[in-house]
Formats: C-alpha cells, structure tokens, sequence
C-alpha cells in the first residue's frame, strides 16, 4: 500500500464529544483521540469508553488514532486491552523509553495495529536507537516537545533552540528505520504567523508533518508539509534531464543554472512521489 499522508495530526479530547464529532469531517490527515494529557483523570474512563465507541462507529475522513495513556499509569495497560477489542488499528503511546514498552503494546494490539512512540523523556533521547529499531510494527516517532522541555529543563523560544539537536536526532533516527518523523505541537492559538514559521522550521529538518492541538492549524499544516509549485516544477525537470539520452552514463546534469547530481534525482523522484499522493485519492488510498 502507498504511504498515507501524515502532513496534519490532530489531536482530540476523547471526553468531548462535540470535537470527536466535528473531527470526522475535518481535514487533517490523521485524528488523534486523546486520552492522556487532554483528560483529567477523573474523566479517564468515560474518555476510554468514548475512543472505544468512535473506533467502532468509524466515519471518520481521516486516519484515526488514539493515544493512550502511558503503560505505566494506571489507564495504560486497560486503554490497550480495551482499544485492541474495538478494533483501532493506529495506537499513539507517550514517553516511551525502551523499545519492550512498544512491544507489549504491540502484544496486545496485535501486528495489524500500527504504533507511534512519542519521544518525551531524557530517557527516550538515550535510547532512540533501541526505540526506532524495535521489530513491532512501530510507524513513526513523534518528539512531545513540551513534557521533554519540562524534563530537560529549558526554556522553550520561537526558535526552539534548546531542542534543535534533539529534534534532528529524532529525524535521524525515523529515517534509519524508514519511520514518520512527525513535529510536535506549537502552544499558542492566536499567532498562525508564528505557527507557520515553526511548520517551515520542522519541515526544514525533514519531519513529515506536525501535532496540531486546534483545527485552525491544519490548513497551515497541509500547506507547509506539502511540496510547493516551484519545487514540483524544478522536481520533474531533474527527473527529465536524467532521463535524456545523452545522460545516461553522466553523474551530474545542468538543470537550468544549477550542476545536479544523481542523489538530486532520487530526492526528485521522492517529491514526486509525496505530490502524486498528496493529489490522488484522500490519504492515499
């Protein structure tokens, strides 16, 4: 199957039923149903069995996933079991540190469930290597910048400069085991401008796409995450230069004023391949 779209991954109270409600015709590329930070925990159980019913229910536009609390609360353990019996099939699991938590996860989901690990913890930074090359049917990494702040102490500006070597490491990492690498979320609702700054930053460092925390968002993200005419243009005239007779024994091509070597016609051909994605079928399908 053609990998789906992930430019816009919208996270949702699962305790409030209005937004799960309005999410099903939303935009985004995926929805999150959210059952750890979003809910208090006197509201744990009554978000569970919500998630549960729109898993059940589906009519949902885009991909839906849930992200369940963390193993080693109270939920954790209970929110696998009881998502696994209504059949979703896309598990978001917070501050993981070692690749066994995924894998007892993944024991209880099954192999048709795809997972997603958010990098929180000083912990998970140590270990990334052990988390991304874990064998269960890991998708993505996915850095949860405000609780790893928090727990590295810094101080997060526009510019996330505490984080910027930590951020490229998780890109690193997702890509040495063919993963989505998907951005975390931006906290202020107001600042779009602000909000489009940080989507160009992460896609400059290579992420797929970006945790949304309110609709408004996710045009900016489709946007952002999504190859621009120039680029799709420049794209096909790299693939068609290689593709001349007389450059078939070259290394390196003249593309209008600039020298392009092949490993510029694999990065062509991969854009091409995301716009032919992102414009056929929703999500790819």
């Amino acid at each position: 199957m053609t990998p789906r779209p992930c430019r816009s991954v919208l996270f949702v109270p699962a305790s409030n039923a209005r937004a799960v409600e309005k999410a099903r015709g939303l935009d985004c590329d995926v929805a999150v149903l959210d059952l750890e930070d979003a809910v208090a925990p006197n509201a744990k159980l009554a978000a569970r069995e919500a998630a549960c019913a729109a898993v059940r229910d589906g009519g949902f536009g885009p991909r839906l996933a849930v992200r369940i609390n963390a193993l080693e609360t109270e939920w954790g353990e209970d929110d696998s079991r009881a998502l696994a019996e209504a059949g979703a099939d896309c598990i978001i699991m917070p501050k993981v540190e070692r690749a066994n938590q995924i894998k007892a996860v993944a024991r209880i989901m099954g192999k048709h469930c795809a997972i997603w690990a958010m990098i929180e913890t000083p912990g998970s930074l140590f270990n990334l290597e052990e988390i991304a090359g874990c064998e269960a049917p890991l998708e993505a990494l996915m850095p949860g910048v405000n609780d790893l702040a928090e727990a590295l102490g810094a101080t997060l500006g526009d510019d996330r400069e505490p984080l910027k070597s930590w951020l490229a490491m998780i890109v690193a990492a997702s890509r040495v085991s063919s993963l989505l690498a998907i951005d975390g979320v931006y906290n202020t609702l107001d600042n779009l401008d602000g909000f489009a700054a940080e989507c160009a930053q992460g896609a400059a460092f290579g992420f797929d796409g970006k945790s949304l925390i309110h609709p408004s968002q996710i045009g900016p993200a489709n946007a952002a995450y999504s190859p621009d005419a120039a680029a799709v243009a420049h794209a096909r005239k790299v693939v068609e230069a290689f593709a001349a007779p007389e450059a078939e024994a070259l290394g390196v091509v003249r593309v209008d004023d600039r020298m392009v070597e092949r490993l510029h016609l694999a990065a062509a051909q991969r854009l091409l391949a995301r716009h032919d994605r992102l414009t056929g079928p929703r999500n790819g399908e």
